[in-house]
């Protein structure tokens, strides 16, 4: 079943001062989030691309080269390169799969290439929604200097 959701239209000049600000306190916190979730996608994106490049550095010269291993973010253990060949690529939600370099190349820059098209739509829903919130500013300043005008 469908259901046809309808969207009322409010003309934000209508709305009372005290209405404003309670729109603009919620514009405020969705513009929020989608500037944390921003920052969060260029994170990520930046990390893929770091694959990507150390992926780039597994290759025949680096074989049998002494490494550092990382078992947490602050501990490692030495280890050698063995397989040049193949890498273990963490697939999300505690899967790993076995790829060669090339497939792992082309799995981490596919996934730069999505959240860079994510980070473009939700730039242009954060530039709407600053536009949004810059309307009701003006709005309630025009309220306040009509309101001035009016008591001077």
């Amino acid at each position: 079943m469908a259901s046809s959701a309808r969207q009322t239209e409010i003309n934000a000049a209508d709305l009372s001062l005290a209405q404003l600000a309670e729109v603009k306190k919620q514009l405020d916190e969705e513009l929020s989030h989608l500037t944390q979730s921003f920052a969060q996608l260029k994170r990520a994106q930046a990390q893929f691309r770091s694959c990507v490049a150390n992926v780039e550095s597994v290759k025949p010269a680096n074989k049998d080269k002494q490494i550092l291993v990382p078992l947490t973010t602050s501990l490692y253990v030495p280890g050698k390169l063995m397989d040049v060949e193949n890498v273990i690529v963490d697939v999300g939600t505690g899967y790993y799969v076995k790829k060669t370099t090339d497939q792992a190349k082309k799995h981490y820059s596919d996934k730069v290439s999505f959240v860079g098209k994510n980070l473009e739509q939700l730039q242009t829903a954060i530039e709407r929604k600053q536009d949004n919130v810059n309307t009701v500013l003006q709005i309630m300043q025009a309220k306040i200097s009509a309101g001035e005008k009016m008591e001077g």
